[in-house]
């Protein structure tokens, strides 16, 4: 008898990692703050969405950034999805699944009558197409890649084959049990495309998207805007706003004053100075969540001086995480000791932090032949996000710090898609990047950032830190469906990854979203997500 996706999820959704503060803060979507009056009230309007950079493309198998993410999450579905605000799963383009005895195959029933943009049928044949492409070799779009996410989620080593068994019904063959499989499924590389729109534009779908979500592409400026419009067919329900417009605004003060003078509704990655002056400010109010995020330097293992393990001690011990986030993050950050946030389940909260302590780190340095110093670079983001609110600004601070300890640092940058292209690739030495969990399990973190098959280029880890002990605990956790276990697995991983230093963790961020007060139904994604189907503006 097969096991019904609720009793085959209970695992997966222990644990929300949405704390929500009480100030400001979101409520559930079972009770939404304020309620139109008709559901006709909530139809019309535009909404303008302020950002701090651009996408790098939208065909979300393609692509790893949450700027292109914000694009690609309006026009595209995927089998499951997370309930808005939380890490639980909820069914979408599949009404149910469930799996068999053994754990070694997972059964999809689609949704019927949903429409492609494009007016081609969704099925179980365009599932199959979306994610065929992304690991067989031999399928005609496969060449359209790098299809990276797959890689970073070793998914080639989990998913053996998917099946069209009917019209409406999908069968993935999986090679082993994994623990966080549906929950990776709500993952925007696990979208749903049109194989006739990728037939058409071929690598130019990410310009052309066509999925089945609750917003129509229109156009895209690049560094200025996109522009989409309400889908009237949509599967889930009404759309209510006319259109979508997600405009890039790249300093955070200037995304501020559009918001005071109107001309924006929303907008991302508040500067934590202009918090307060914000939840002060008539008509406006701040959403705020405790981020699932890490913002890290990755020290590049393959790379001198950091392929030495004292080296990458003293980084850590010459950095001052607490002048960092008093600096930078202000009262929406706290240091980063590990490379999970604290709200995550499996968090060890008994490993000790490296002390600020630049004597040590000047003992280490001599140890390891580098008595006086060296030269180094640091690569510094150059877009604001959740877990790094200002990349440069970090930065100089740890030149300013390392310079202490004879390390001479060089800050370089640049443009955000080549930054991300050039760390997959190796090209830095040290290099500042970040994540938001994407489906709530510390796997999506672990193995996506720090195990030897995600330092395969083009890398996930960009530390290029192959730890064989580290691996083996998090591939054990993988297939353990006790969360107990799990759970002692990843924390002894976490020992490994503090001993052997190949980051410098910086900081977690509390999340803040400004937006008008007559933005109603928005909700934080402890995931990142920004979803605006059932945002609605009151009149």
């Amino acid at each position: 008898m097969k096991k019904l996706f609720k009793i085959s999820m209970v695992l997966l959704l222990v644990l929300s990692a949405a704390t929500v503060f009480a100030a400001g803060g979101q409520e559930t979507p079972a009770a939404s703050e304020e309620k139109a009056p008709m559901e006709d009230s909530r139809m019309g309007g535009v909404l303008v969405f302020g950002r701090s950079g651009d996408s790098v493309g939208l065909d979300p198998g393609r692509e790893t950034d949450g700027e292109s993410f914000y694009g690609s999450t309006q026009v595209y579905d995927t089998l499951v999805e997370f309930v808005p605000g939380q890490t639980s799963i909820q069914p979408a383009l599949a009404e149910s699944w469930s799996f068999a005895d053994d754990g070694l195959s997972a059964t999809f029933n689609l949704r019927k009558g949903v429409k492609f943009h494009d007016g081609t049928d969704f099925n179980a044949d365009a599932v199959v197409f979306s994610f065929e492409r992304q690991f067989k070799e031999d399928h005609p779009f496969y060449k359209n890649g790098p299809w990276k996410y797959w890689g970073y989620m070793g998914m080639s080593d989990i998913v053996d084959s998917v099946v069209a068994i009917d019209e409406y019904t999908v069968k993935f063959n999986l090679k082993v049990v994994e623990a966080p499989f549906i929950a990776n499924l709500a993952m925007d590389f696990a979208s749903i495309v049109s194989p006739a729109a990728a037939e058409k534009y071929g690598e130019d779908l990410a310009t052309n998207p066509v999925g089945t979500g609750a917003f129509k592409f229109v156009s895209w400026i690049k560094d200025d805007n996109m522009v989409f419009e309400r889908n009237p067919d949509y599967w889930g329900g009404d759309v209510y706003l006319d259109r979508l417009i997600i405009k890039v605004i790249p300093d955070a003060t200037a995304r501020w004053l559009s918001l005071k003078k109107g001309e924006v509704d929303v907008i991302d990655f508040p500067s934590p100075e202009d918090l307060e002056e914000m939840q002060n400010t008539a008509g406006i109010k701040v959403i705020q969540q405790a981020g699932l995020n890490v913002g890290y330097l990755a020290l590049n293992n393959e790379k001198a001086p950091y392929d030495n393990v004292k080296v990458r001690q003293a980084m850590n011990y010459a950095i001052d995480r607490d002048e960092i986030v008093k600096g930078v993050y202000g009262a929406a950050g706290a240091p980063a000791k590990n490379p999970l946030p604290p709200t995550m389940w499996s968090y060890n909260d008994d490993i000790d932090a490296y002390p600020y302590d630049p004597e040590m780190a000047k003992k280490l340095l001599a140890e390891a032949g580098y008595a006086d110093g060296f030269k180094t670079e640091i690569w510094a983001m150059p877009v604001a996000r959740p877990y790094n609110p200002n990349g440069r600004k970090v930065a100089e601070i740890m030149q300013a710090q390392l310079a202490k300890v004879g390390i001479e640092v060089e800050i370089v940058s640049y443009e955000w898609g080549t930054y991300l292209d050039k760390c997959d690739y190796g090209e830095h030495q040290a290099a500042m990047l970040g994540w938001t969990g994407d489906n709530g399990d510390p796997d999506n973190f672990l193995w996506v950032l720090l195990s030897k098959q995600a330092a395969e280029k083009p890398a996930g880890n960009i530390a290029f830190w192959k730890n064989d002990e580290f691996t083996d605990l998090i591939a054990e956790a993988k297939q353990e469906m006790d969360v107990a276990k799990r759970t002692e697995l990843y924390r002894a991983a976490q020992v490994v990854f503090h001993d052997d230093a190949p980051w410098v963790p910086l900081a977690h961020s509390v999340v803040s979203e400004p937006m008008k007060e007559s933005v109603q139904d928005f909700y934080l994604y402890p995931t990142g997500k920004r979803v605006f189907a059932k945002v609605w503006l009151k009149k």
